[in-house]
């Protein structure tokens, strides 16, 4: 499972910022063809964006393209499916339908180009209250009928104005549907999703919580729409030096146990099983796969 704690949205008509994403610390960048785009430079922006994931870059780099109903949708997909693309953002997936038209339509361009099967990834966002009525339909045919849909995200934004949602601070309003997201995901044997933006920008402390929120609910990254979130996102997702330390005394304690015919132990007062057991492991990979990428980068 690749590393997917940040994606980091950036407009794919401006040189300057599409620059920065690529060489920062996000996990992965996303050039923007939809929302960040004026209408009148959507079609120019395409060249601009393959341009730039040509060049060499530290990140991985997706394309957000229109939506399928939109007339920019079938546009997008011809000019953005070469190589040297990771992945698609999907936006507004509202049916089954929608995903197998996409998923069709790259296939056979990676075909007529000379590109690997399934050479890009499809990452749908899901935004408004269609795609949530349709959420477990749509993550198991993602999971059954596809291999390029690997993990799927979640946008507030649209996703209030569609369903007449005030988005507070809190995000109280926003829980049952990140839950409905994690347990489809799950159910479907999907990666953990992608949680939604945050859009206040002069508010650091609220992406914090909301990005810890979103780790305990059961997210595997956040989408970031400012180079300034992608540290505390990466921090948020990212186990720290305690919890390593203590995933390692309870992976050694337990090994020894089950070395001697046990299937359980005590360490400092706690009860290990092997539910906690796969759990500390767990933190041990992440945290091995972090610091590989971070020596790379």
């Amino acid at each position: 499972m690749s590393l997917s704690r940040t994606f980091l949205f950036t407009p794919g008509n401006h040189a300057r910022r599409v620059e920065k994403a690529l060489a920062s610390d996000a996990d992965a960048a996303i050039l923007d063809l939809e929302d960040a785009v004026a209408a009148s430079e959507k079609i120019a922006t395409r060249a601009l964006v393959i341009e730039a994931l040509q060049r060499r870059r530290a990140t991985r780099g997706f394309v957000r393209i229109n939506a399928l109903d939109t007339d920019f949708a079938l546009g997008d997909l011809e000019a953005v499916v070469v190589r040297g693309v990771d992945g698609i953002v999907l936006p507004k997936l509202e049916s089954v339908e929608q995903l197998y038209t996409a998923d069709w339509i790259i296939g056979q361009l990676e075909r007529g180009r000379g590109l690997a099967p399934s050479a890009l990834e499809i990452m749908p966002i899901v935004e408004t209250g269609a795609g949530f009525a349709a959420i477990d339909a749509l993550t198991r045919h993602a999971a059954r009928a596809t291999r390029r849909v690997r993990r799927f995200s979640f946008g507030a934004g649209d996703f209030c104005l569609d369903m007449n949602l005030e988005w507070t601070r809190d995000e109280i309003e926003l829980q049952p549907y990140r839950s409905a997201l994690v347990l489809a995901s799950r159910a479907a044997g999907l990666e953990p999703p992608i949680d939604t933006v945050w859009v206040r920008l002069d508010d650091a402390d609220g992406m914090d919580t909301s990005a810890q929120r979103a780790r305990g609910l059961g997210f595997q990254g956040k989408l970031c729409i400012h180079p300034a979130q992608v540290e505390p996102a990466n921090r948020a997702f990212s186990p720290g030096a305690d919890e390593v330390r203590r995933a390692h005394a309870v992976v050694d304690a337990f090994a020894q146990a089950e070395a001697q015919g046990n299937a359980s132990v005590r360490l400092d007062g706690d009860f290990i099983d092997y539910p906690l057991a796969y759990r500390a492991q767990r933190v041990i990979d992440k945290a091995e796969q972090i610091a590989a990428r971070n020596a790379a980068h």
